[in-house]
């Protein structure tokens, strides 16, 4: 599934892309390190394919994946036909600066309207 091992074992690495995934979809931006942002809009991008086929195979698979069920609706109601005449390049990542902290490379990730 992830191609980056994000410094945590594969449990935690699934968990932690899953929420990211449903916040995203949930909230339309957030912000995160450029690691994760990266793996984040493959998996983001595969998502809202699933809601642009709209298909019951599709809203399942969906429903695996994603944590709550009511982003499930929003993303085959309104946000797979938004993209329905666009074949890819769904998300967007604009580069923020370093976190201070650690000195992470911050990216805020957000779907192309």
């Amino acid at each position: 599934m992830a191609y980056r091992k994000l410094g945590v074992n594969s449990g935690r690495r699934k968990a932690l892309l899953r929420n990211i995934v449903t916040s995203l979809l949930k909230h339309g931006k957030i912000e995160t390190t450029e690691a994760r942002a990266k793996e984040l809009c493959s998996l983001a991008e595969k998502m809202i394919t699933l809601g642009k086929k709209g298909d019951l195979a599709s809203r399942r698979h969906a429903l695996e994946f994603l944590l709550d069920e009511s982003v499930v609706k929003d993303l085959f109601d309104n946000i797979g036909p938004k993209y329905a005449d666009r074949q890819g390049g769904y998300t967007r990542i604009i580069k923020k600066g370093y976190r201070r902290g650690d000195a992470a490379e911050m990216v805020v990730v957000e779907l192309v309207d």
